[in-house]
């Protein structure tokens, strides 16, 4: 194991993590059966973790009682599994958030993810009053700051580096990462603190000092997405040469319907698994958001399959 990810403590998360997605039918409602089979079919390829509630997972459109089966839903899967999981509290209303956070703390989750409340963007100690308010909510459970590029109070690493210490439940953060010199600032501000980065960045990210990822690629393929962390940590060339085909693919077959259909984030990870044919999740959304077309999921299928052929 290398340094960097010897140096954390034992809690905190590593490794690829598998967004659970949700299957929606056709009159538009959440398929609950085939959505508690894609989280055991993820379990099993053997991700290191499972998480629930993050953008893929359709955070932004669940209602409570959803919200609460769902949780539940992979709580009861990923532990009889023994896989680890985090439960996404994300909500743009903090207080909510906050009761969130309360409810599921009884599920033991490895740790919560969160997002600081967007309505208003908070200032630094607003910030601090509502990671604080978490912890004293679930003072047992891990805390996990989700911090997007589309937030609308992005936090420096120097803020967050102040939080985990006002903070000590605050383990680790998703970020989008950066250069050489943004790396560079990390290593020194956030020693022994997770921090995960974009999938399509990964090879590069950890060789910078990165933990894991809560992987868009594991989307397309877990089974590809840990192949290729194996590289990674085995620190071989081919590791960085896959990061440019994935980037590649990406680029060519995946981020063009961003611009062809108006699509979200959501959506494109969807369409990914649909595409991936692991699980039974095809690329539908829960209402109103648009997704990618079935007509292209089977062209997507072909091109993956043509362009990682081992992954599948």
């Amino acid at each position: 194991m290398s340094d960097h990810l010897s140096a954390l403590p034992g809690h905190a998360p590593r490794g690829i993590w598998g967004a659970v997605m949700l299957a929606v039918g056709l009159d538009g409602n959440i398929d609950w059966n085939a959505t508690r089979e894609t989280v055991a079919r993820l379990c099993a390829l053997g991700v290191h973790g499972v998480y629930s509630n993050g953008t893929a997972c359709e955070f932004h459109c669940q209602t409570e009682t959803e919200f609460d089966r769902l949780s539940e839903m992979v709580a009861e899967v990923a532990g009889a599994a023994e896989i680890p999981f985090q439960i996404g509290i994300s909500q743009s209303n903090p207080r909510v958030a906050r009761e969130r956070l309360k409810r599921v703390a009884g599920l033991t989750p490895s740790a919560v993810q969160f997002t600081l409340p967007d309505w208003w963007p908070p200032s630094d100690e607003e910030v601090l009053r509502f990671v604080s308010g978490l912890a004293e909510a679930a003072p047992d459970t891990p805390l996990v700051l989700y911090n997007p590029p589309h937030a609308k109070r992005r936090l420096s690493l120097e803020a967050i580096a102040a939080l985990s210490t006002a903070v000590p439940s605050l383990v680790g953060t998703k970020l989008p990462g950066g250069d050489a010199s943004w790396y560079a600032d990390m290593r020194r501000e956030l020693p022994g603190f997770s921090v995960f980065v974009p999938g399509h960045t990964l090879a590069t990210g950890y060789a910078d000092g990165a933990h894991g990822s809560y992987s868009n690629v594991a989307c397309l393929s877990p089974t590809g997405a840990l192949q290729w962390w194996a590289q990674i940590r085995a620190g071989e060339q081919a590791a960085v040469e896959m990061q440019a085909r994935i980037q590649a693919f990406l680029a060519d077959h995946v981020l063009p319907f961003r611009a062809r259909y108006g699509v979200s984030d959501a959506a494109l990870d969807k369409a990914m698994a649909a595409a991936g044919g692991w699980s039974s999740i095809g690329p539908r959304l829960l209402w109103p958001y648009s997704s990618v077309p079935d007509e292209d999921i089977p062209p997507l299928a072909t091109a993956v399959r043509a362009a990682f052929p081992g992954w599948f």
